[in-house]
């Protein structure tokens, strides 16, 4: 408890002649130190009573840390510390300054062996919190003459004469400040603030350090001395140095003013550090490596030594030497087409779950319309996401994309794009390929993961190491294919300290560094396919991007740059011409990989001859970039590559070891062949497929080949069937229709193109298989993705049968409602659509399709109605109406289709509201006339957005009901409840004599009293003629309100069933409807029950008439 009143004293000082700014600046160190939680800060801020505060604060420091931290927080905060912290017997001079002496270590020796030793900077600063100062030696400052004093002019001098010194200089130049500034501020000792002590400074004998701004001290002259150290005294000053001419001069030798780094405002010595060594100091030179100048400054009073050199170096140089090799490594672009740069759109993107009923989450799919694109590129994407984010906090973000979609390339571009300075916010990047950790039995260090598995490794001394994690908010660390760690998707809960000392596996690193222990602040870049177990972590990720693939421009642009590179630019309009007689391949050409793969073929092709024709299949694609390869290789050798493979795709690996072969001259044909390179970052030994795609394709190959598989099993790697019947978990996803492509298409051409025609008789038997189980498949019981995948299957297949029999299974009303529909998906759905010769209705909400997608399914004559996002929709209008193509936009607009439409969000609204604004300006142009059918059949509207957005967004909707004049049936209930009050009531009867086909109006769980009943029963009679069904359930409506129903309730001769169910009239008001409705012959449900009316009075009114319901 003496411990408790000692703290509680100190802090009652603090508290007690400080505003209540500066109280909270503590409340925040606290908070920033994890002395406080966040909640209970808030508390502190609005506590009332300050001898609460104090105990409170006493309290927490007593349990977790100490009243040095306390103190910190003013020292950060700009405040002169308040007596609390003078010890007993510290002294106090001319009444206001306060006198601490802080012990250094007990390092020894002369100054300049202290500036070259090898100690950690991090221990000349280490405070000793229980040292006993009762016979320790003062050091004040005297103003008596007989002393041993130098004044400002010898201190120039002297700093003139370091400056000189070579030696001295570098010793300074490897100075580092530590991360923080000591926390026991109890032996700093200020030097009193007069202009003669400025003037004139008492020093005891021994070396003298001066240290120039440190921001984070209050102004003033701090003093620390320490005994064996070497040093007999450091000053540290912050603040502006006034010259010698504002400045009386002192009797004795005076010397005016100090010379000032211009680098660094108030600096007072030419030996300053720079600004990255000084942590936690808000300079420009912090934030930015672009641009660095150098500045030279000469003592204006030091005459004897001259001008003299202020530049100095940002960094040590071993860490400048690192930062240039760094550089090097990256700076390096790739040779030939493999350094082609096509620039494509990063969309905004985030993770929700896959239905109600899954846990497993995937991308959200938005409306063309709605993606939110990253502006500015990748640099300007990495700034704004750096700037949201808190302070010492690691940020996350994942760049997240199908195979072959480019991501690999793009984390390369990121580092390409560090190294040509375009991203300041970062000192150092490192890109690490996921392949290289995944190991098994290895361990790891930080060091090793920062230098030794990039795509070269670094050669980095401990020196550099430790001066990188001092700024770790300065590092981006890039760790590309992420899937590849599925192995280690227990680190999320591992164990890790803050840093290991000892080297770790790879589990225990990546939890140091996901939980934010380790390298905690630093930028973690992750690129990883959209789906596996470990991007289901992601979903908590700082921020979130999708990588969009080329579009149909710039995959032709592609194309024309390929050929360029590959200096055969006589072929870039054939090649081009060539892509575009093929839409299917034309439609894959959104994925990078793919698109490349189409270059190499039409490459092939062209040096062949004229007569080049591309395949229709991407099975055909690969065969034929595979073929001259396989008949080259030594025998079988295909077959145990696709093996290999397939193997590798059951593991959810890539990546191979040499020994893995079953031969070296299978081996030695797959490197020379392309079939498999070294990755970047790999070892030697190690080896991987140059694409996901290629893989895909030798594992199909291998189902195909292979007797190992029963003829039986093999429908079941279509992945057509539920998940609980597949023997694999589809990692390989482009096996099923390279499967279907390899056992239908002709021997010729295909399977004995790439292993002869000794496997026929296999490969017929698997054909009789597959051809039973396609053809009882019955696609209207499939799923919209199932669906997607058994028309890529048929289509790969290029069996006229198979075809014909899916395509006329289809169902007339096609839904892919949340399913993401790709440039191939769009393609392949209009040919079935064509060829099946029947009638379809499409709805293709939250699908993603692109413009010309969309424009190309609206099209097609079989479709004889749509749906799609009214932004999109509009948008395909508008982009129609600008081409002039107007058959296609009055065939757009007359297949549209809204009904029946759900309000869920406000844009909802606001769309709805866009397009009956597009039919009013159209009904107002000279040559269009008449209403959009999607506005004029419009039947059934429901508003369901919630007692927050709902009082917002009616006023909107009721702006617009007029326009849809079919409408028969009003849902304004929820089940959050819209709460539109009586307000909304009243603007939506003014609208009723507008809505003469409504049959239905529900106004349940509106918040609706009676004054919104009385505005209701003078708004009715309007719907006397159509009103069939009227519902006011669980509102608040009394007995004024009930009988301003009943009174209106005979002129409804069109109403039939009314409920006015759980609302808040009593008897009276129920007997008043009743009364009523023996008026009405026509009504045949009067819904009634609520629990404001005693039991008995309501069997009594039902006794009276049937017709009144209690349930």
């Amino acid at each position: 408890m003496n411990n408790f009143q000692a703290i509680l004293t100190q802090v009652r000082i603090l508290l007690s002649s400080h505003q209540p700014s500066q109280v909270q600046a503590l409340l925040d160190n606290l908070l920033k130190e994890e002395l406080l939680s966040r909640e209970y800060h808030c508390t502190l801020l609005h506590e009332p009573d300050s001898e609460a505060l104090a105990r409170k604060i006493s309290l927490t420091l007593l349990e977790k840390g100490d009243l040095d931290l306390a103190l910190l927080g003013w020292a950060r905060s700009g405040l002169q510390p308040p007596a609390a912290e003078r010890g007993p017997s510290h002294s106090d001079h001319d009444g206001s300054s306060q006198c601490a002496t802080m012990e250094l270590g007990p390092l020894e020796g002369s100054y300049l062996e202290l500036l070259n030793s090898d100690a950690d900077p991090l221990c000349l600063y280490h405070i000793y919190d229980q040292m006993d100062l009762a016979g320790e030696e003062e050091i004040e400052l005297y103003s008596e003459p007989d002393t041993d004093t130098i004044n400002c002019d010898q201190f120039s001098r002297l700093l003139c004469d370091m400056e000189g010194d070579e030696e001295t200089k570098e010793a300074y130049a490897n100075i580092a400040f530590p991360e923080e500034l000591p926390a026991d501020l109890k032996h700093w000792k200020p030097v009193p603030s007069s202009s003669s002590s400025l003037s004139c400074l008492n020093l005891p004998e021994g070396p003298v350090q001066f240290v120039p701004t440190v921001s984070t001290l209050p102004q003033g002259l701090w003093q620390i001395s320490g005994t064996g150290t070497g040093v007999s005294s450091i000053f540290i000053y912050h603040g502006e140095v006034p010259q010698a001419s504002q400045v009386p001069p002192p009797s004795g030798l005076t010397v005016h003013g100090l010379p000032t780094s211009p680098d660094r405002p108030g600096s007072t010595s030419p030996f300053a550090p720079s600004a990255t060594d000084l942590p936690s100091m808000p300079e420009p030179a912090l934030t930015s490596r672009a641009n660095v100048t150098e500045h030279k400054t000469s003592p204006t009073q030091c005459q004897a030594a001259g001008e003299v050199s202020n530049k100095l170096p940002k960094w040590p140089e071993p860490v400048e030497q690192f930062y240039r090799s760094l550089q090097d490594t990256y700076q390096a672009e790739p040779a030939g087409p493999d350094g082609i740069l096509m620039e494509v759109d990063l969309v905004q993107a985030r993770l929700e779950r896959s239905s109600s009923k899954s846990l497993e989450r995937e991308l959200a799919t938005p409306d063309w319309a709605e993606r939110q694109l990253a502006q500015g590129g990748l640099a300007e994407g990495l700034l704004a996401a750096k700037e949201r984010r808190r302070p010492r906090e690691t940020q996350v973000i994942a760049m997240l994309g199908k195979a072959g979609q480019g991501k690999s390339y793009w984390a390369g571009a990121v580092s390409r794009a560090w190294a040509c300075g375009r991203l300041p916010q970062y000192d150092f990047v490192f890109s690490v390929p996921c392949h290289c950790l995944n190991r098994p039995g290895d361990v790891y260090r930080l060091q090793d993961l920062l230098f030794s598995l990039g795509p070269r490794p670094l050669l980095a001394a401990d020196e550099v190491f430790s001066h990188i994690v001092k700024r770790p908010d300065r590092i981006l660390l890039i760790l590309d294919a992420f899937e590849e760690l599925e192995a280690q998707d227990g680190f999320l809960h591992s164990t890790c300290g803050p840093a290991p000392a000892e080297p770790c596996s790879l589990r225990g690193l990546l939890a140091g560094l996901f939980q934010k222990k380790l390298l905690r602040g630093c930028t973690l870049l992750l690129t990883a396919r959209p789906r596996g177990r470990l991007v289901q972590s992601l979903s908590k990720a700082d921020a979130l991007f999708e990588l969009s693939g080329f579009s149909m421009e710039q995959a032709q642009a592609y194309v024309m740059r390929y050929f360029e590179c590959s200096g055969m630019t006589e072929h870039q309009d054939r090649a081009l011409a060539l892509l575009r007689d093929r839409p299917f391949l034309l439609s894959h050409s959104h994925s990078p990989t793919l698109c490349r793969a189409v270059c190499q073929l039409s490459e092939a092709l062209l040096e062949l001859g004229e007569d080049a024709e591309l395949p229709s299949t991407l099975t055909g694609l690969y065969v034929g970039l595979l073929g001259r390869a396989a008949l080259s290789g030594p025998p079988g050798a295909l077959a145990e590559l696709a093996k290999l493979a397939w193997e590798l795709g059951r593991r959810h690996q890539s990546t191979l070891q040499e020994d893995q072969f079953p031969s070296a001259d299978v081996r030695t044909w797959a490197m020379a062949k392309g079939l498999v390179q070294h990755p970047p970052g790999a070892t030697e030994s190690e080896l991987a497929f140059p694409s996901f795609l290629l893989q895909c394709f030798l594992g199909a190959l291998w189902l195909t080949l292979s007797g190992e598989i029963k003829d039986k099993e093999l429908p079941q790697y279509l992945a057509l069937t539920p998940r609980k019947k597949r023997p694999y978990d589809n990692w390989l996803e482009g096996v099923p229709r390279f499967l279907t492509g390899l056992i239908f298409q002709p021997r010729a051409r295909c399977l004995g193109a790439l292993v002869g025609p000794s496997v026929t008789t296999l490969a017929d038997r698997k054909q009789k298989v597959l051809a039973r189980y396609l053809k009882r498949l019955q696609p209207g019981t499939l799923r919209a993705r199932q669906l997607l995948e058994l028309l890529h299957c048929t289509h790969e297949a290029e069996e006229a049968g198979i075809w014909q029999h899916v395509v006329q299974e289809l169902p007339a009303r096609l839904s892919f409602l949340g399913t993401r529909l790709t440039p191939p998906d769009a393609h392949v759905l209009g040919k079935a659509l064509e060829a099946a010769g029947q009638d379809f209705s499409l709805d293709l909400r939250s699908t993603g399709i692109d413009p010309s997608g969309l424009g190309s399914l609206v099209g097609l004559s079989c479709v004889t109605h749509f749906r799609a996002a009214l932004s999109d929709t509009v948008a395909l209008w508008e982009s129609l109406r600008q081409h002039g193509e107007t058959e296609l936009l009055q065939a757009a607009e007359e297949k549209f289709t809204i009904e029946p439409f759900k309000a869920k969000s406000l844009k909802d609204v606001e769309d709805l509201g866009k397009l009956v604004q597009t039919q009013r300006t159209r009904s107002s142009s000279e040559d269009t006339a008449g209403e959009l059918p999607a506005v004029r059949d419009l039947k059934k509207l429901e508003f369901a957005l919630g007692p927050i957005s709902g009082p917002q967004a009616f006023p909107k909707l009721v702006r617009i009901l007029t326009a849809f004049s079919s409408l028969q049936h009003l849902d304004l209930d929820a089940l959050s409840e819209n709460k539109i009050g009586d307000e909304g009531v009243s603007q939506l009867s003014a609208t009723f004599p507008q809505l003469k086909s409504l049959e239905t109006l529900n106004l349940s769980q509106n918040s609706i009293t009676d004054l919104g009943a009385y505005k209701l029963a003078e708004g009715l009679p309007s719907l006397a003629a159509s009103l069939l069904r009227l519902s006011l359930y669980n509102n608040c409506i009394c007995d004024m309100g009930a009988e301003s129903l009943a009174r209106v309730l005979p002129d409804m001769v069109s109403l039939r069933v009314m409920d006015v169910q759980y609302n808040k009239f009593t008897a009276a008001g129920a007997q008043q409807l009743a009364a009523s409705l023996r008026k009405c012959p026509h009504v045949e449900t009067l819904a009634m029950w609520t629990p404001t009316i005693p039991f008995s009075v309501q069997e009594h009114l039902q006794q009276q008439d049937s017709r009144i319901s209690l349930r």
